[in-house]
């Protein structure tokens, strides 16, 4: 999966960068689940660029745990 490239917010929702700036500072929720966001997706880049080569489920899992935080984050954006 070489070429895979970073699913940051800013990037994945551009209708929403400043709102995503703003909440990072303004909503403590929103920021602790923005840099868990940030560290998975940073894992999972890792993993494609091959960089890490950990067990597939675990890499599964990882995607999992960023989809759902994306969804979360996500959520967050749209009521504010």
């Amino acid at each position: 999966m070489l070429g895979e490239h970073h699913h940051d917010l800013t990037h994945e929702f551009p209708e929403y960068k400043d709102k995503i700036h703003e909440l990072k500072s303004s909503d403590n929720h929103f920021a602790r689940l923005y840099e868990e966001y940030q560290e998975v997706d940073k894992e999972v880049f890792r993993i494609e660029e091959e960089i890490e080569t950990p067990s597939d489920d675990y890499t599964e899992e990882l995607k999992k745990k960023r989809l759902q935080l994306k969804d979360e984050l996500y959520a967050i954006l749209q009521k504010s």
